[in-house]
């Protein structure tokens, strides 16, 4: 994956967990990708930090959807 491309998929998750974070029952844990210091628009940072940081990122998003998934859900009829 390129650099621009990688820098991309970085920006589209960090709209994700900013969406995520306006619900009130998301909980999204970033300790990790906080600590790293790279945002989407640090573009002078290397490719391998962008790397590092989506892919911190994309493991706080899904842990939160494995954690939401095994929520028990009301059965209620439509």
């Amino acid at each position: 994956m390129k650099k621009q491309e990688l820098i991309h998929l970085h920006g589209l998750l960090a709209e994700v967990s900013n969406q995520c974070a306006a619900w009130d029952d998301c909980r999204i844990d970033l300790e990790e990708y906080d600590s790293l210091g790279i945002r989407p628009t640090s573009i002078h940072k290397s490719k391998t930090d962008h790397k590092a940081a989506v892919f911190a990122l994309a493991a706080g998003i899904t842990e939160e959807m494995d954690e939401a998934e095994s929520r028990p859900v009301a059965a209620t009829a439509d």
